[in-house]
């Protein structure tokens, strides 16, 4: 089933750019996965199970480092596959 992530990160700290970016970087390094960036958020777009698995992983790198991190996600789906 395809779905897709809206998901937006918050690390608490002064310098909050680099977290940031190396978290979209992560996302990005998958090429089975769709991945959009804005300004306020990264939408992400693929199977389920996928996705999920990549949260997991990438949300305990985000979540282990030193300042207190925010995450807000959404998920929608299923996506239409034309």
């Amino acid at each position: 089933m395809e779905v897709g992530l809206e998901i937006s990160l918050y690390p608490l700290q002064r310098e909050f750019h680099a977290p940031i970016h190396a978290f979209i970087e992560r996302l990005q390094s998958d090429a089975r996965l769709r991945v959009s960036s804005n300004s306020m958020s990264t939408q992400v777009f693929g199977d389920y199970q996928l996705i999920m698995g990549l949260l997991t992983r990438e949300l305990r790198v985000a979540l282990a480092g030193p300042a207190q991190t925010v995450c807000v996600i959404k998920l929608f789906g299923p996506l239409a596959t034309d």
